[in-house]
């Protein structure tokens, strides 16, 4: 079986918390208001993916970080969510704790 790509998803789950119909968010992209809406269902049910550019303004738009949209698990996309808000250097602690937690359970 194919291993499918957790895009679709992740851009409706998005989307959705954002209050956005496939219209609304294909406009705010300014993407041709006679193809918004299929264009963004295209992308939703997986037949089509959309190229980085426009993957990064979706991401603009709905506040998410691109790396959100390939989080396999919904635990991974909340985390990557709070991880892309916090400022520099508290990632930089974060991952200064994360490498000394990993070292002590090796």
């Amino acid at each position: 079986m194919p291993i499918q790509s957790p895009f679709p998803a992740r851009l409706k789950e998005a989307r959705a918390i954002k209050g956005l119909t496939q219209l609304q968010l294909g406009l705010r992209l300014e993407m041709d208001a006679n193809s918004a809406s299929a264009r963004m269902n295209q992308y939703e049910k997986g037949k089509h993916a959309p190229d980085y550019d426009t993957m990064k303004r979706m991401a603009d738009e709905l506040g998410v970080p691109v790396a959100y949209f390939f989080c396999e698990t919904a635990l991974d996309a909340q985390l990557i969510q709070q991880v892309s808000r916090l400022h520099e250097d508290a990632k930089n602690e974060l991952l200064a704790q994360l490498i000394q937690n990993e070292r002590s359970e090796s």
